[in-house]
């Protein structure tokens, strides 16, 4: 018998909300059937898998369907894994990517999958008889089996790779939580992890960036036992709150917070091949300077917190690191009720911006759904040790690193007007996220990665009226245009600017002329905005 009868009953279910699975065969024509309509939460494209010994779904090649809902189409695919890349590859020489083919008939980019490629599309309003159907995949099938797959070669190499950090990994995988995060935003927040273990995200209120933070940290760790969410006070007016302090009642005693912070710092420092995560809610919620201050030192100084006098009290050591393999994010709302940063603060951090454009809102509004992060729960606990060994590593100068140092060095001259401009610390630290982001995507634009440097360590401290940075903000705005065009143009509230199509650093300008709009409106204006 063949499978067409298997097929209907999967796209009929489709249309519901059922995700359960096994009443599905498991296997057909000698290969296993993994069949899912999504991971806790409904996919937006449902699947069925054909998969021979040492192929799996998330990792491998292999024949299947995916039922793309919002176009009406069930495409057969010659399937490649995301999460992971398949060490076999298909023998073809012809073939067109899913996403290609959506492009060529109008089809909205494909949310997922548009890698593998196709073998047949049809239309779920006009499907084909079951003999075609079975027909079709019978023959995908039988290339599939043509192919030659090493068992040995391969459980080794999948050993190896399952070792090496993927970022793709991490952008595949939440989508099954989900969760919505463009690609370039993953990137950055990741490179900048890796470039110094302290990070800061700000932007819009309730447009992800707790949960970024907190989708991440569980990915990646073995347990929630390795990351924290600390809610900042607005009554901290010092280290207590995360540190702790000693019993004056009890010499003997030490009072650890309840929140856990203390506890995770300790944990790091004893397995330093595992990363912490310490996320700071509400960051600036008070005053940062007065409660942050110990972990501001420690970062640059390498010397430590003393906690006590004492050589040991109730399993706190007198003096605590903050290790490499702790990873600070701290989340941050601009309104009535907090505080700004001084130069100290962002002078530490990579600061990331959260916006939300039209095009993201459609998306969400279209495909309204609760986050469910337990999908996520140590999925890439398998590449920590990695990880943490990228945040330890010295890098070599990044390809093409003499490309930026001109233009870093431009930028330094207009912010230095303002009092703005950065230091040797600062510098470095942008060499190194050049370096860091060609390490874990080595395909991503010079000018891009160095857009985003601008965006995340040279524009967060510029504010002030509109006497001090009218000239200054132009300046900077005709550091980012390609030539012949007018930063007037740019500015003017009545034209529409395509960023992408005028800037050689887009992001940036793109800041740059909203903060420039700010100044003329209200005559002051700052990176951070509410």
């Amino acid at each position: 018998m063949g499978y067409s009868n298997q097929l209907k009953k999967f796209i009929k279910e489709s249309k519901t909300n059922n995700l359960k699975t096994k009443h599905f065969d498991s296997s057909y024509e000698d290969l296993k059937v993994k069949v899912s309509f999504g991971a806790g939460v409904v996919a937006r494209i449902p699947w069925v898998s054909f998969l021979t010994e040492g192929q799996t779904t998330s990792e491998g090649i292999y024949p299947a369907y995916l039922l793309f809902k919002n176009d009406k189409k069930l495409v057969l695919a010659y399937g490649i894994s995301e999460t992971k890349a398949p060490i076999v590859k298909w023998n073809l020489k012809n073939a067109v990517k899913i996403s290609d083919f959506f492009a060529k008939e109008g089809l909205n980019k494909p949310e997922r999958y548009g890698d593998s490629l196709v073998f047949k599309v049809y239309n779920l309003n006009d499907l084909p008889s079951d003999e075609v159907l079975d027909a079709d995949l019978s023959k995908i099938i039988d290339e599939y089996k043509s192919i030659t797959f090493s068992k040995s070669e391969t459980e080794n190499k999948i050993q190896i790779q399952g070792e090496k950090f993927s970022y793709k990994s991490f952008l595949n995988q939440i989508d099954l939580a989900n969760l919505q995060f463009s690609e370039g935003l993953i990137t950055r927040f990741i490179s900048s992890l890796l470039t110094k273990p302290f990070v800061i995200l700000t932007g819009l209120s309730g447009s992800g960036k707790t949960k970024l933070a907190q989708a991440f940290a569980s990915w990646i760790s073995e347990n929630d036992n390795q990351y924290c969410i600390v809610p900042v006070g607005a009554d901290w007016t010092n280290r207590e709150p995360l540190l702790g302090f000693p019993n004056a009642l009890d010499t003997n005693e030490y009072i650890q917070p309840q929140n856990g912070a203390l506890n995770l710092i300790i944990n790091a420092n004893k397995n330093q091949d595992k990363p912490y995560f310490l996320i700071l809610d509400e960051m600036n919620l008070s005053h940062v300077e007065r409660y942050f201050a110990d972990f501001l030192s420690a970062m640059e100084s390498k010397c430590g917190i003393e906690l006590h006098s004492k050589d040991d009290l109730d399993s706190v050591p007198r003096k605590i690191e903050l290790p490499s393999n702790l990873f600070i994010i701290g989340t941050v709302n601009i309104d009535e009720t907090t505080y700004m940063f001084s130069p100290k603060v962002l002078d530490r951090a990579n600061v990331i911006e959260f916006r939300v454009t039209t095009e993201e809102m459609s998306t969400y509004l279209n495909h309204v759904g609760e986050v469910n992060l337990k999908t996520l729960a140590a999925q890439g606990s398998n590449m920590a040790a990695q990880f943490v060994s990228l945040a330890k590593q010295k890098v070599a100068s990044a390809a093409g690193q003499d490309e930026i140092k001109e233009p870093m060095l431009a930028f330094f001259k207009e912010l230095k007007k303002t009092g703005s401009e950065f230091g040797y610390r600062s510098a470095a630290e942008i060499l190194r996220f050049v370096s860091i982001a060609q390490m874990i995507k080595p395909d991503w634009d010079l000018k891009e990665i160095f857009d985003a440097a601008i965006m995340q360590k040279l524009l967060p401290k510029v504010h002030g009226s509109r006497k001090k940075l009218v000239p200054v903000l132009e300046s900077l705005g005709n550091l980012c245009l390609k030539q012949d065009i007018k930063i007037a143009d740019v500015f003017d509230p009545k034209i529409e600017t395509d960023y992408a199509a005028v800037s050689l650093y887009p992001i940036s300008l793109e800041k740059i002329a909203r903060m420039y709009g700010n100044l003329m409106d209200n005559g002051f204006t700052s990176y951070a905005e509410a």
